[in-house]
């Protein structure tokens, strides 16, 4: 079956270097070598294969971490993992069991990339964000949790929120919306937090690497500014 960047193609994901060689798993007692273009791998923990335009892949887990093995770029292994996991190709939980059952070799590169997912995070914006909460020194936080005012009406799902002083941080593609709809989502979204009393951050994604200070600095003080009031009646669910 084939397995790495030609199999994430067939599963429909985009994220990482375009496919060169094409990665085959065949059974171990194979006695088949690489050759030309194939660059053939034999293994005993060979997966149940899925058909993907005629042709018989390795589940999008397998695939993604096959790949990821032989990157050596960071950020390049984070986006194809989230992207798997956004897209609800895998989950992190099967990529997490795959990392352990599987070869070290090449692992930890993708073992790191896998922590932010396996807290929550859904996308590269995100696992950075969650680099940058773990800096702050803040109180754990949870990802992409639904939060109900007290009459059990539907607030948000903000990227991470921290529940013990009802603090919400949203990490918002750019400043100001291109397209009015996008707008108007996200002015009703800070409407219902107000309304709610929930204290609310927005951050660029941009700054969380151009500027990881000065968000660390604005974390702490919203947080901050939460706990100084009475925390509100609303609550989260997973």
């Amino acid at each position: 079956m084939i397995t790495g960047r030609w199999a994430l193609r067939r599963h429909g994901l985009r994220q990482g270097p375009e496919p060169d060689d094409v990665h085959l798993l065949v059974p171990e007692r194979r006695e088949v070598t690489s050759a030309g273009f194939a660059l053939v791998e034999r293994t005993t923990r060979l997966p149940t294969a899925i058909t993907r335009g005629g042709l018989p892949v390795a589940p999008a887990y397998r695939a993604v971490l096959d790949a990821a093995r032989r990157i050596r770029d960071f950020d390049t292994v984070q986006g194809m993992l989230a992207e798997a996991v956004q897209r609800n190709r895998c989950t992190p939980e099967q990529l997490d069991r795959e990392l352990r059952r599987g070869s070290q070799r090449g692992s930890a590169i993708p073992r790191r990339a896998l922590q932010a997912l396996l807290a929550g995070a859904e996308s590269v914006a995100e696992a950075d964000a969650w680099e940058i909460w773990k800096l702050a020194g803040l109180p754990l936080a949870e990802w992409n949790v639904r939060i109900f005012d007290e009459n059990g009406r539907f607030v948000a799902k903000p990227d991470a929120w921290c529940d013990e002083v009802a603090f919400a941080w949203e990490i918002d593609s750019r400043a100001w919306h291109s397209e009015w709809d996008d707008f108007s989502d996200t002015l009703a979204r800070n409407n219902r937090y107000t309304m709610a009393g929930i204290t609310v951050l927005q951050t660029l994604p941009s700054r969380l690497r151009t500027e990881p200070e000065k968000v660390i600095a604005e974390l702490r003080a919203a947080y901050a500014a939460a706990k100084r009031r009475p925390r509100p009646p609303v609550t989260r669910l997973p």
